[in-house]
């Protein structure tokens, strides 16, 4: 099988196992139609020079947003009705249509790294922030995200954690982004984080307004409540703008410790790691290595990450400096989505 089938068959099974079977039926239907046109879009996939698989340039999943999008925005009605119902007979032929048709948008997607900014994270960031907060009572933290995409997930403490007790949350019921995963193991102490500043970088930052429909696209389009709760985020973002520079992890990350601050400052990514090259994933490291050895407890630095590590899910990990030396915990694991979140913080 070459590499760009096989990308599409390896991105099937993961939408199968992570819930979206339609998703999953659409890669399938793409591979027969890419492999037997001879238009433009074929040809590219047919001869990418990258790694077209979830591994490197995620080729299914730039399609399955550039199909996705036209239903969104209500170009194609057939492929529409396709994705609403019908045999894979017919999803293949609507699919091959659409790519005939949408020829020019499908090519300029295609040149387009996925971007999900999945929101559902954002409940790994309120426990960890409530774990860090019973740990340094009453610290104020600066919020450093990296990989941040259009920046949503800056914006986690106004988002309400459905677990078993109520939050104090901002914003406007209408906007609310209600978070509600399947929670086992403890629940993290009900202990509410002070924050200073919030601030992201990513390669290319996308903005919650102009960029709405691409945001929306990259979500699975039967995964109804993902793409609520990303609606959801893009409501509560334009009344709360989230600051996202343009720029690599490894340069911005020292520089922005370098500035002066008189409280904390939290570094944090989810699922964006894997995607940095070695080389800014060893800037990074340093960066926070050489700012937690000048941490205090007034100025303290913590860092929390949220990445595959080839167990199931997700590993949460969690460092602080804060004078005397690194504390860690690992706080448990997590679904790639956060459909599922196994809270069990153990200090190591």
């Amino acid at each position: 099988m070459t590499a760009w089938r096989e990308a599409f068959a390896l991105q099937a099974g993961a939408c199968r196992a992570l819930g979206s079977p339609l998703t999953a039926r659409v890669c399938e239907q793409l591979a027969p139609v890419l492999a037997e046109g001879d238009g433009a879009l074929a040809r590219r996939v047919r001869t990418w020079p990258g790694d077209p698989s979830h591994r490197g340039d995620s080729l299914p999943l730039r399609l399955c947003g550039a199909l996705h999008a036209l239903v969104l925005n209500g170009r194609d009605p057939e492929l529409a009705r396709a994705y609403a119902g019908g045999d894979d007979a017919w999803l293949r032929q609507k699919i091959s249509k659409a790519i005939h048709q949408h020829q020019p948008h499908m090519l300029e997607w295609l040149e387009l790294a996925p971007q999900t900014n999945e929101v559902a994270r954002a409940a790994v960031l309120i426990a960890a922030g409530r774990h860090l907060a019973s740990e340094l009572p009453g610290c104020r933290f600066d919020l450093l995200e990296l990989g941040a995409s259009a920046g949503l997930n800056l914006n986690f403490l106004l988002y309400h954690l459905d677990i078993d007790y109520e939050d104090q949350t901002a914003g406007d019921d209408a906007t609310l982004v209600r978070l509600a995963p399947e929670w086992r193991g403890a629940i993290p102490a009900h202990a509410l984080l002070a924050t200073g500043a919030a601030r992201g970088v990513d390669l290319n930052p996308l903005d919650p307004v102009r960029d709405g429909l691409r945001l929306l696209s990259y979500i699975w389009a039967d995964q109804h409540a993902r793409l609520e709760r990303m609606q959801a985020a893009l409501a509560l973002a334009r009344s709360h703008p989230p600051r996202v520079d343009r720029g690599d992890a490894g340069d911005w990350l020292p520089a922005r410790l370098a500035e002066p601050c008189n409280h904390g400052r939290l570094v944090y990514h989810t699922v964006a790691a894997q995607y940095f090259p070695a080389a800014t994933r060893a800037r990074i490291e340093a960066a926070l290595q050489a700012a937690g050895a000048q941490a205090s407890p007034e100025r303290p630095l913590a860092h929390l990450s949220m990445e595959a590590d080839g167990g199931e899910g997700a590993a949460l990990a969690l460092r602080l400096w804060a004078g005397g030396g690194m504390r860690q915990w690992s706080l448990g694991r997590a679904d790639f989505h956060a459909r599922w979140i196994d809270w069990q913080p153990k200090e190591t």
